[in-house]
């Protein structure tokens, strides 16, 4: 592991002690506040007094951290004096061991530990009891002095070294006693891997905004590549475009050119052309329209039929009709009318028991 200072909390009237671990060692150790702290070393971990910190292990519900904070919250109340409100409760995990580590702590004394380390410019990465540094036995207890502190350890318990406590808990068996190559051996793995870290919840490190200089001008070159890429793609389509416009503009031209009288001058080819057209099919609605709505009236009369037909420039066209009598006259002059069209009828005249005359048919 990377070079990492441990702290050890001042506790009643013990001073400050440290050790330094680098590659997996205990390289150094002393008393007192270290004098100098490296800035780009990572954060020092905090060793915190065993008798300020009551451990219970217990089986929580493993589903999310909340739900194992409440439950351990709940089991604190019913074993602290204290109000659940005034202590901060926090939840760990030993690898596999389906019990697990509980620290019940006075929130009082959480913020004044943090404090106190504030005012020496540490940031702790982790806040960790002493008991939790020391081995889980499989059975029975161990001891060790951590920071002048005597320190005992058992499967589901750990405590401050106090004779008629320890005697007491362990049922007057004395625990063994940790050798300094098994101690320093259990604090590298402790603080490599915490098996309980007060800093939870509300004491919780908090995470430095760092602004990623080159994310960001990796971000900016992108997104001007994109907006390059895209600046592009249209600059080609409006070029796409207006090759289109002036090849539909060509064909047009040579379409009005077909359509146009030979030699005549392509100014406006649509004007040209309808100009053509209204010439062609002649004025009001046109000869076709105009023939065919007399003559399906023509066709709906009975004994009905057209005998001469003309068609003038002004859009009328005048017919000269045979019927059988006047009402059918009447009812042939109410079916043109009947299409949108005005129908007048000249005067009727009788020759071999017919009746003729003319209709002039008009746009309305």
């Amino acid at each position: 592991m990377s070079d990492t200072l441990v702290l050890f909390l001042p506790a009643a009237d013990l001073p400050w002690r440290w050790l330094r671990i680098a590659d997996d060692v205990v390289k150094g150790r002393g008393d007192g506040f270290p004098d100098m702290l490296d800035p780009d070393a990572p954060p020092p971990v905090a060793v915190v007094p065993a008798d300020a910190v009551t451990l219970h292990w217990a089986e929580l519900p493993d589903r999310s951290p909340a739900q194992s904070v409440t439950a351990a919250r709940i089991l604190a109340a019913d074993a602290s004096a204290s109000p659940i409100a005034d202590l901060h409760v926090a939840v760990g995990r030993e690898g596999g061991i389906v019990e697990r580590p509980i620290g019940v702590v006075s929130a009082l004394q959480m913020h004044h530990w943090l404090a106190t380390l504030a005012a020496n410019g540490v940031d702790p990465a982790a806040l960790l009891p002493a008991p939790m540094l020391l081995p889980r036995p499989e059975e029975g207890y161990v001891r060790a002095d951590l920071g002048g502190e005597g320190v005992v350890r058992g499967a589901t318990s750990g405590f401050a070294d106090e004779a008629r406590l320890t005697e007491l808990v362990t049922g007057g068996v004395a625990p063994a006693t940790l050798a300094r190559d098994e101690l320093e051996a259990a604090i590298v793995a402790a603080i490599a891997s915490p098996a309980l870290d007060l800093r939870q919840g509300a004491f919780a490190r908090r995470r430095r905004f760092a602004i990623d200089w080159s994310l960001i001008r990796r971000l900016a070159w992108l997104s001007l590549a994109i907006l390059t890429v895209t600046l592009i793609i249209s600059l080609v389509s409006i070029l796409k475009y207006n090759l289109a416009a002036d090849a539909l503009d060509q064909r047009a031209e040579q379409l009005a050119r077909q359509g146009l009288p030979r030699g005549e001058t392509v100014n406006d080819a649509d004007r040209q052309l309808n100009e053509r057209l209204s010439r062609l099919r002649g004025g009001g609605f046109g000869f076709s329209r105009t023939s065919a709505a007399l003559l399906s009236a023509v066709r709906a009369v009975p004994g009905t039929e057209v005998t001469a037909l003309a068609f003038d420039p002004n859009g009328e066209l005048r017919a000269t009709v045979s019927m059988a009598g006047e009402g059918p006259a009447v009812d042939l002059r109410s079916r043109v009318e009947a299409q949108g069209f005005t129908a007048r009828l000249s005067t009727l005249e009788s020759v071999n028991g017919r009746v003729s005359g003319q209709i002039t048919v008009s746009p309305r």
